[in-house]
């Protein structure tokens, strides 16, 4: 978390069934900083279609039941809430390189991707996303102004 007061971190592993996890921490914050059931949905919209992107991004990188997890910071920005989305691989470099050499050729259709984080900025307000294959990097951030 670089910028805003620090409020929860939460740690999933990479797999779509932990999303609601991350959708409840984030719009219980979003409640907590006074957000309108609208704002909380959108946020809550953002933040799985957010985590989703990012397991798409480490089937990619180290292949599907790598192991990765998914780390997001939430916290509070002068005018709202961040939520930041960072994925880490398998810990091991045993299990990294294992599931290197028994990945798939896993590619997800790049149009979607791209829709995806079309419909991440629809319901945020400010958004960027870093992809590092070659490094095992990824990192999302978002940001939800409370309006009023």
């Amino acid at each position: 978390m670089r910028h805003g007061e620090f409020l929860a971190e939460l740690k999933i592993p990479a797999e779509p069934e932990f999303i609601s996890a991350a959708k409840r921490v984030g719009a219980c914050l979003g409640t907590q900083l006074g957000f309108s059931l609208e704002d909380i949905d959108e946020l809550a919209i953002a933040i799985a279609q957010a985590c989703d992107s990012t397991i798409e991004a480490c089937e990619e990188i180290w292949g599907p039941k790598s192991g990765a997890t998914l780390k997001l910071s939430y916290g509070r920005t002068d005018r709202g809430i961040s939520v930041e989305v960072d994925a880490a691989g398998p810990a091991p470099a045993q299990l990294r390189e294992r599931a290197l050499a028994e990945r798939q050729a896993i590619q997800h259709d790049r149009e979607m991707q791209r829709m995806a984080q079309e419909m991440i900025r629809f319901f945020v307000n400010d958004f960027q996303s870093s992809v590092d294959a070659g490094r095992g990097r990824v990192h999302l951030r978002m940001v939800k102004y409370l309006i009023g």
